[in-house]
């Protein structure tokens, strides 16, 4: 076994602190990397928290990982040492579903395994431990090549916040001719403006916040909405063609539906841990569609990171030390960062 430095929360009560685990020894299809810089995810939080459903603890966090390959199984094909590697959301899945076998690893019908928080088939179902560490074991399949032409640390978050927005976007094949909403612009919300803008729509930001409409503007977006101006808000029924939500705290659906064209699409990539309320008339009125999207498959992903670095795009960091973590999980509750931390694990 691979003993290994990382940061855990041994409860749901208690706070994150070094801890020492084991990782599973190299195998023959395996990559074995030293973990560089390793974003945070909201999501984080709301499993250290049991926000969503029980946790398995200890938990190590973590799913936007970039680093290094340390080393290699004898039948490992697509790495070598020394390489730039990364990896998101999963670590594996069954690979023989229909969804798999079409490259949706993310909706695989035996269930992804999470890169934490999720049991491991290699080593009996032990627990996975992320990326809040100094090295890490993957298969190769689910290992993504990282580009040397962007920024390791900025590069991090495309893992999770980029292609949990890339995907829908392309899945609904957004782009020239569509007005795309983004409500929300935190972590996933100034990724999905970069992309939409990259694709060709025309995009509004949706915000509570008026002060952030200059930042919204500097990412690229052609319009602004405060969506606590009532004024604003009549002025903007009916008029998208496509909602990206963001948002994972609650938030009324109905109103926002409200701003849909006939036939819009209402896409959630946000995860608040309250349901949301539909009224059936918001929908029936226009035609309109409430959908949901996960993150992208492998090959997706690697699609994403690879326009990302053709078109130089990162997400927009703020580099933490890992004994902060828990002074960056307070700001990001109050939306206080622009617009996603990243832990340099040198500092581990």
């Amino acid at each position: 076994m691979i003993t290994t430095k990382g940061y855990a929360a041994q409860s749901p009560e208690s706070d994150l602190a070094e801890w020492q685990f084991e990782r599973r020894e190299v195998g023959p299809y395996d990559v074995q990397f030293d973990i560089l810089f390793c974003g945070v995810c909201h999501s984080d939080l709301h499993q250290i928290h049991n926000d969503w459903f029980p946790g398995i603890f200890p938990m190590v966090p973590g799913h936007e990982i970039v680093g290094r390959v340390a080393k290699i199984g004898d039948k490992v094909t697509k790495f070598k040492v020394g390489d730039l590697a990364g990896t998101g959301c999963m670590v594996d899945s069954c690979r023989t579903c229909d969804n798999c076998k079409e490259g949706l690893e993310q909706y695989c019908e035996q269930g992804n395994i999470q890169t934490y928080n999720g049991r491991n088939k290699y080593t009996d179902g032990a627990p996975t431990y992320g990326g809040y560490s100094n090295t890490i074991v993957v298969n190769e399949d689910f290992v993504l090549r990282i580009s040397d032409k962007l920024s390791l640390a900025a590069t991090a978050p495309l893992l999770c916040a980029g292609i949990t927005t890339y995907s829908p976007l392309r899945h609904w094949k957004v782009g020239k001719g569509h007005k795309l909403a983004v409500l929300g612009l935190g972590g996933l919300g100034h990724m999905a403006v970069k992309f939409g803008v990259a694709f060709g729509a025309e995009v509004t930001v949706l915000s509570t916040s008026p002060n952030k409409e200059a930042d919204a503007k500097k990412l690229g977006a052609h319009h602004f909405v405060v969506t606590k101006d009532p004024a604003q808000i009549q002025q903007a029924v009916g008029t998208f063609d496509f909602i990206l939500d963001t948002v994972s705290a609650p938030h009324d659906m109905n109103m926002y539906l409200s701003l849909l064209k006939m036939n819009g699409v209402h896409i959630c990539v946000g995860a608040p841990s309250e349901a949301h309320q539909i009224s059936a008339f918001a929908l029936i009125g226009g035609r309109k569609s409430v959908a949901g999207s996960g993150i992208g498959g492998i090959a997706e992903t690697q699609e994403m990171l690879d326009f990302c670095t053709e078109h130089q795009i990162v997400s927009d960091i703020e580099l933490i030390d890992i004994k902060n973590i828990h002074q960056a999980y307070e700001r990001m509750e109050k939306g206080d960062v622009r617009y996603r931390f990243v832990i340099d694990m040198a500092t581990l």
